[in-house]
């Protein structure tokens, strides 16, 4: 056989074997069944798993909501309390959950010593004449019903549709419209806590490409008719510059736990600006050691929150996050593909972010 007819036969078996179906490219394939929402791994390694029973120090919750039915629950919210070591629990309102603020005040009356009671904004009357009684509302709801702070207001791009009794459609943090609102805020020392947009992996598209896409895929904003993400980001901008007398919190790390440098700079330029970590513990508990940086840099400006809910095991999976140094972990409820690693916070820094900013907030604008 001449050697160049040879060299063509070994060239062919090599390319057949190249394009030979592997296991994984048959119809018949395990993985080929496999759907992304189904994925549910198991942790394989041998590493500690830390169980945090009680917060390390007292805590004040700067971000839930009107969770309960009737006051045996509420009872039950405060055993909890006791239980995980939280002092106190700010009840924000909005039109997606819980009553009118006059009867959440009502009910909670025996126990107003563990709750803060935030209101909204009225809408109802957009006129000057009609924000003129909006601020009065105001004032009402804070010197006679105690009312700590507003919110929550939330804008994902449509407007304030939190508000009650009717929802701001088209009316942004910056609209000039409300500035009279927001600065009556500021003089009655009430903050104000604002959901702005929601994760930035939300606002990409729905492919392969979308690290997000698991959630995404359920809680994609589509963006055709309102503002977008960057936007959104520029009205609250807008308004934390233009009102410096009034407290800003903005809930859920902004929604930028994706970019901390951008978010450390806006912190740097406004120093009537917080955030709460509210329901982002998944969201910043895969970027533990850029999380961590973070919250130990800023730690003077951030705030507890959990929003979610009263179960116990709720805040002890904060708690976990917060506190010990556990790696490479998933917590179902979270509701998340992505494996999750824990801060190991400092001490100081810890107190400062489940007590001592919150006190300060809540005393000197009292």
């Amino acid at each position: 056989m001449k050697k160049s007819n040879l060299l063509l036969i070994c060239a062919a078996f090599v390319l057949a074997a190249c394009n030979a179906p592997k296991a994984s490219d048959s119809a018949d394939s395990p993985v080929d069944k496999i759907l992304l929402r189904d994925f549910n791994p198991t942790v394989v390694n041998n590493i500690p798993v830390t169980n945090v029973d009680k917060a390390k120090f007292p805590i004040i919750d700067m971000h839930s909501h009107d969770y309960v039915e009737d006051a045996g629950q509420i009872a039950q919210w405060c055993k909890n309390m006791d239980e995980v070591g939280v002092l106190h629990t700010a009840i924000m309102h909005c039109s997606w959950i819980g009553r009118p603020f006059e009867e959440v005040v009502e009910l909670y009356a025996p126990y107003k010593d563990r709750f803060r009671f935030w209101c909204c904004f009225d809408y109802s009357d957009m006129s000057p004449e009609g924000i003129e009684k909006a601020c009065a509302l105001l004032e009402r709801y804070h010197n006679e019903l105690g009312a700590t702070g507003v919110g929550e207001l939330g804008d994902k791009g449509e407007g304030d549709t939190y508000a009650r009794p009717v929802e701001g459609r088209d009316i942004h943090i910056d609209d000039p419209r409300i500035q009279p609102l927001i600065r009556k805020a500021g003089e009655l020392h009430m903050p104000i806590s604002i959901h702005i947009a929601e994760p930035y992996w939300m606002y990409l598209p729905m492919d392969e490409t979308n690290d997000g896409m698991v959630n995404a895929v359920n809680w994609h904003v589509d963006t055709t008719n309102c503002y977008g993400y960057w936007k959104l980001m520029e009205t609250f901008e807008n308004a934390v510059r233009e009102n410096p007398g009034t407290l800003f919190i903005a809930c859920h790390y902004l929604n930028m736990s994706h970019d901390w440098p951008t978010l450390g700079a806006m912190l740097d330029k406004y120093p009537n600006m917080y955030v709460d970590i509210s329901a982002r513990v998944a969201e910043s508990a895969h970027t533990p050691r850029a999380t961590r940086e973070f919250l130990i840099k800023y730690q003077d400006r951030v705030l507890f929150g959990t929003d979610n809910g009263f179960e116990p095991e709720m805040y002890r999976n904060i708690f976990r996050v917060l506190e010990t140094n556990d790696e490479h972990f998933y917590i179902p409820e979270f509701g998340y593909h992505w494996a999750l690693s824990a801060f190991n916070l400092p001490d100081d820094v810890l107190k400062k972010i489940y007590h001592d900013n919150a006190e300060r907030i809540l005393t000197e604008y009292k």
